[in-house]
């Protein structure tokens, strides 16, 4: 796991009420940014507050306040951001040229608050004035002269005014009696840092899969779709199904075919090895005790008579994700759209799947006494445990040869 950083500063109402915070590009525990590209600065902010660590969780249910680099307001491309949670603040150093205005235009166009950061008036800014929410204006950056003159100017245009880097008593009193909307600064409140922890990319990529896979609303043109874009994996699935493994009577060339002739369920589930088996890193033993687990789980619902058998072999499979991911099996969990009675049998071994988990993991350790499942005679489960050991070979070898 890899620790992410994010720093945040609370914005106040004219009630001294928190009305949105702030999020600062932060590399470590020093409540400072250091040297930094804009761009790579905006790009982790916004992968640290939406992806990693979860917008919801650094400000709750209010906006957060979102700095913006050249690059991002002028980009065609479609900002991935909810229009209610953010504002965007165009940073005091963008040129206000003729394609930077277009650029917030359409931003304020498709919905998003706009907000012009460390503000100092002149007429070239009027066009970005005319579609901004809000102005931020910089104490620091000037004289209480030229704020007084500054507000009034303001004060023709449709803009809430928000006063940033309070440092007195003194300022924010003057700055509240002048009309401002909102106030910022260390006088009110210093920025504090919001750590979480980031699973290594290529971890995540696979947890994202994962995820997609063992959502059960997917369907099979979903699967096909996702499985599709992944070349290496459309060829590694049908050089496995066609393999001697299956021993299919005719040959599957299409994704398609093989999402129609071994139904949505089974797909997902040789996709879901494929998938676990490409970890890369990881001792092949390993991934056939996963394997091992899934379908001797799985084996034991079926002999029980127990509904549900694919959650069984899911929960076998994932028991041991915790060491092929090298990650906390809490903070994978949270990317997979488990259900509960899953989730309790992994982390906990509660429920019926939980009670299938623990019969197997007993039985690995030659714990015979703990491993009971249902009603199942001794004899029940030594079926299941070399059927699930043939089937783990097998399907190791058909999985390796690829």
């Amino acid at each position: 796991m890899q620790d992410i950083y994010i720093g945040r500063q609370p914005i106040f109402d004219r009630d001294l009420n928190v009305f949105a915070y702030e999020l600062l590009f932060r590399s470590g525990t020093q409540n400072h940014a250091g040297e930094f590209d804009g761009d790579q600065a905006t790009s982790q902010v916004i992968v640290n507050a939406f992806i990693e660590i979860g917008l919801d969780q650094i400000v709750g249910d209010l906006r957060a306040f979102i700095n913006l680099t050249r690059s991002f307001v002028t980009s065609s491309t479609p900002l991935p951001f909810p229009k209610d949670r953010v504002v965007l603040e165009v940073l005091e150093d963008i040129h206000p040229d003729a394609e930077v205005i277009a650029g917030v235009r359409n931003l304020a166009a498709q919905g998003y608050s706009v907000a012009l950061d460390d503000f100092v008036f002149n007429d070239t800014l009027k066009p970005l004035i005319e579609v901004a929410q809000i102005v931020k204006i910089d104490l620091m950056a000037m004289t209480r002269e030229q704020l007084d003159d500054h507000v009034r100017l303001l004060r023709a245009y449709n803009v809430k005014l928000l006063a940033e880097k309070i440092e007195t008593q003194e300022e924010y009193e003057h700055c509240k009696a002048l009309g401002f909307d909102y106030f910022q600064g260390y006088f009110l409140s210093k920025p504090n840092i919001v750590q979480g922890q980031q699973l290594p990319p290529n971890r995540l990529t696979v947890l994202q899969l994962l995820s997609k896979l063992q959502n059960p609303d997917s369907e099979a043109g979903e699967i096909e779709m996702l499985v599709s874009q992944d070349v290496a994996l459309s060829y590694k699935l049908l050089r496995y199904i066609n393999s001697a493994f299956f021993a299919l009577p005719r040959k599957i060339d299409s994704i398609r075919q093989a999402v129609v002739y071994l139904g949505t369920q089974s797909i997902k589930t040789w996709v879901t090895l494929l998938v676990v088996a490409g970890l890369g890193n990881k001792p092949a033993e390993l991934v056939i005790q996963a394997m091992q687990r899934a379908k001797m789980c799985e084996l034991l619902a079926q002999t029980a008579k127990r509904p549900h058998t694919e959650a069984y072999f899911t929960v076998g499979l994932f028991s041991l994700l915790e060491a092929l991911m090298d990650a906390p099996l809490e903070k994978i969990l949270e990317a997979l759209p488990f259900s509960d009675d899953i989730r309790n049998a992994l982390l906990k071994q509660e429920g019926p799947y939980g009670e299938a988990l623990t019969c197997v993991i007993a039985y690995e350790k030659g714990d015979f006494l703990r491993a009971r499942f249902d009603r199942l005679a001794p004899s029940q489960m030594t079926d299941t445990y070399l059927a699930s050991a043939r089937w783990a070979d097998q399907s190791a070898s058909a999985l390796g040869s690829q």
